[in-house]
């Protein structure tokens, strides 16, 4: 047992008049506790729990960021020779369960055109137990389960997109996933996955939320940690995927400028799409629709696939404007480029294996 986990949880868990936050030092040092398993598994369920229903700060936030810094997988995606900044794309990682993901497609088409790319994740886990981005990706072609972490760098600097596969990569991690399970919900490292980044600072960091407390956090949390260049969207499920059945609520953050943030509403029908997310009615279902899109045929995941390729492609300096984002994005798909890009990751892979 830890006595001064101990501290922790009664620091945090003595009820609204008098518990109180962590600093952002106690914060590093309790996730430290957790991830290398000098907490006992009762202290780590009582913090996560108590944390869940306090509610984590964004001084919280960034000391948990800080000990995954520590003690996380680290590719040096600073040093490598990029056009544009590595771009992380932070999505749930207990998955999707009732829309249809296009992330995947989203990343190939900004590696396609030399914007790096940068995914993470595990398996299906609770609370949802919905479809991980590494289950679409296998359904795809590519196992990214099988890489070291160096094959995945190597990955990255050769074809601009890769995934860190958290029970391969970073297992310390991976190892705290059965207590989402035991609690029944999701616990506030939840929200430190959707905004972590195993590479270095001076990336793009794309991140999803639900409830609009949370995107406070994120920004808070941001500039704590110098992340500088950021985007938040209430999107599908959590994730990074914008809506089209209603209008994207989106923030746009680059503290080098001042004021360093701004709003963006992003209406569907402002710009001739459908007003309709699709279904996710199966993986199978889904990596067929997803083949169909990438041989350049239009289907129902068309629209939602345009739509978020192309905001991607203007949100990350590629095009001017939205409208020209959505055109490139079609016109890349319906030229072979994104397919092409594909087979180009799985021929990589297929030769290390």
């Amino acid at each position: 047992m830890s006595n001064t986990f101990r501290e922790y949880v009664k620091k945090i868990g003595s009820g609204t008049h008098t518990g109180k936050d962590l600093t952002r030092a106690e914060a590093t040092q309790a996730a430290k506790l957790m991830l290398l398993g000098e907490a006992t598994p009762a202290q780590i369920g009582a913090f996560l729990i108590a944390h869940r229903i306090k509610r984590p700060t964004a001084n919280e936030l960034a000391g948990m960021l800080d000990a995954y810094d520590e003690l996380g997988p680290k590719i040096a995606a600073n040093d490598l020779s990029f056009d544009y900044p590595v771009t992380v794309l932070g999505t749930p990682y207990d998955g999707r369960s009732r829309t249809a993901p296009v992330t995947p497609i989203t990343a190939l088409i900004l590696a396609t055109v030399g914007v790096p790319v940068v995914m993470h994740g595990g398996d299906r886990m609770a609370t949802k137990y919905g479809l991980p981005m590494v289950d679409i990706w296998r359904g795809l072609g590519l196992d990214f389960t099988q890489l070291s972490l160096t094959e995945v760098e190597q990955l990255l600097v050769k074809t601009g997109l890769t995934f860190v596969y958290t029970p391969r990569h970073f297992p310390l991690a991976n190892q705290l996933v059965t207590y989402r399970d035991q609690i029944g919900k999701r616990p506030p490292l939840a929200s430190v996955e959707l905004i972590w980044s195993p590479c270095s600072p001076k990336v793009q960091i794309i991140a999803g939320f639900v409830h609009p407390p949370t995107e406070k956090f994120f920004k808070e949390t941001f500039k704590l940690r110098g992340v500088k260049h950021f985007t938040t969207i209430k999107g599908l499920e959590g994730s990074c995927d914008l809506p089209l059945s209603r209008t994207a609520i989106i923030g746009l953050g680059n503290l080098d400028l001042d004021p360093g943030w701004e709003r963006l509403l992003l209406a569907p029908k402002d710009y001739d799409f459908a007003d309709k997310d699709v279904g996710l009615e199966s993986e199978t279902q889904l990596i067929k629709q997803m083949e169909v899109v990438l041989a350049g045929q239009a289907n129902e995941l068309s629209s939602s696939v345009i739509y978020n390729g192309g905001f991607s492609l203007w949100r990350c300096g590629f095009c001017a404007d939205l409208k020209t984002g959505f055109t490139t994005a079609e016109k890349l798909l319906n030229q072979g480029r994104v397919a092409d890009k594909l087979q180009e990751i799985i021929n990589l892979i297929d030769q290390k294996n």
